[in-house]
């Protein structure tokens, strides 16, 4: 609604956020960019639940963070506004829909292979996967950065970092690290870029108008709940102790230290807590221990499940679901008349110890980060990570591009009609305002005609 006709928003209830977060779990593709900036569409822009700077200052903590750092702004923001269990729902939202759609595929590719209607729905998704990533560095990166002459500091991180990752290859906690350290003391000299260049800085007039319209505006009072206290930060890591060590006690009372399922639980507990940067830099520590290291499924089958991540809604990290569905296969977790019951529990195990980790970061951090609003000593550190992640958003849409473009790399030929189809789909999306799901459909459609 017009901001004139809408001067005081309702509270947003429960019902209401439990039917987003679902939504947002179904139609979630485009990997963390894209995600982020759906989220940003719907809460931000349309529904006016939560105003722009305090959902940068969420997204800030949380890129700090290892983890999937959509799926942990998802539980932060439903923690914020309806406690502990909001975020819980909400972080389970997120990716529930995807982990069953992902055991579906998982299975129909264990069951039938690679087969070519498959494969030819694969090919149409890829290049709507590329546009979503790309429609979400223009979305992002405009709201970070604003424009060069305004933050002329924070644009210089943006390239830079964009350079240390796509060019140099420099690993994602060093540039995150960096941005942070630039934060601490160009805010000393230049407190000014900060103000203006990113999301915590003082207001215009204008902008605190429109914060009005926000059921958690810039200046709303940081709710009971999520104000630090000493004991409810040792409730939350005691419970989260207790989530992660009971089931790790079963599986080695039923299975042994030994056994593949507890070997996942511990291998993807580290995983977990190497994830800096989002799934593509922790795939290379899963793939050498998934395939060389436990050999619980092959290279192709690896690259075929991330693929398959790919297309479903939800974290790219959800692959680790397809690695325990596989594993748990021919491993043969349950005997070899219970490979799909097995399969399921594996991957469901897999999923378990990748994602309690976030629940607890979010949940025992979330009200420290609250107490933070609005202070510049804190807040300048988070903003100069958030330039530094827009470059490397800005990569990593580069990087889709040249994998649908150069499928089987620079020297097998250029596939020219996935990249149109991926102009296309930034062209619906960007242009005409297309929404996710219909291009995502219409891509699936396109490829399966195609081939």
């Amino acid at each position: 609604m017009p901001a004139a006709e809408n001067p005081h928003p309702t509270p947003v209830t429960w019902s209401q956020a439990l039917r987003f977060w679902l939504k947002l779990g179904c139609i979630s593709f485009g990997g963390p960019a894209g995600q982020i900036a759906i989220m940003h569409r719907e809460l931000v822009e349309q529904r006016h639940w939560i105003s722009e700077r305090r959902f940068l200052h969420a997204l800030n903590f949380c890129m700090l963070l290892p983890g999937p750092e959509a799926q942990q702004l998802a539980t932060y923001l439903g923690w914020l506004m309806h406690r502990t269990w909001g975020g819980v729902a909400a972080g389970l939202l997120f990716v529930l829909p995807s982990l069953l759609l992902l055991l579906g595929l998982s299975w129909a590719y264990m069951a039938f292979g690679t087969a070519p209607w498959l494969m030819a729905v694969l090919w149409g998704v890829k290049p709507a996967v590329a546009a979503l990533v790309l429609q979400a560095v223009v979305r992002i990166g405009s709201r970070t950065l604003h424009t060069p002459r305004r933050a002329p500091l924070l644009w210089a991180i943006a390239l830079l970092s964009f350079v240390a990752v796509a060019l140099l290859q420099v690993p994602f906690p060093a540039v995150v690290l960096a941005a942070a350290l630039t934060g601490v003391v160009a805010r000393r000299f230049w407190p000014d870029q900060f103000a203006n260049g990113g999301a915590h800085g003082p207001a215009s007039s204008k902008q605190k108008l429109d914060s009005t319209q926000f059921w958690i505006g810039d200046d709303t009072p940081t709710p009971a709940h999520a104000r630090f206290k000493k004991i409810r930060l040792v409730g939350v890591l005691a419970a989260g102790a207790a989530l992660w060590l009971a089931p790790i006690v079963v599986l080695m009372a039923v299975w042994g230290l030994d056994g593949t399922l507890t070997r996942m639980a511990w291998f993807f507990t580290k995983a977990a807590l190497l994830t800096f940067g989002g799934a593509y830099a922790v795939l290379p520590y899963v793939y050498q221990g998934a395939v060389d290291q436990f050999g619980w499924l092959s290279a192709a089958q690896m690259m075929d499940g991330l693929a398959l991540g790919e297309t479903t809604p939800g974290p790219l990290i959800m692959v680790v679901s397809f690695v325990g569905f596989v594993g748990g296969w021919s491993q043969a977790v349950l005997g070899s008349e219970n490979l799909l019951w097995g399969a399921t529990l594996a991957a469901v195990v897999v999923t378990w110890f990748t994602f309690l980790p976030s629940f607890i970061f979010i949940l025992a951090g979330g009200p420290f980060i609250e107490s933070t609003h609005g202070q510049l000593q804190f807040t300048a550190p988070l903003t100069a990570v958030t330039a530094a992640v827009a470059g490397v958003i800005a990569s990593l849409g580069i990087f889709f591009v040249l994998r649908i473009a150069y499928p089987g790399g620079p020297t097998a030929g250029l596939d020219m009609a996935a990249l149109v189809l991926a102009l296309a789909s930034a062209f619906a999306l960007m242009r005409r305002g297309w929404a996710v799901v219909p291009v995502i459909a219409a891509c699936a459609a396109i490829g399966w005609a195609w081939h």
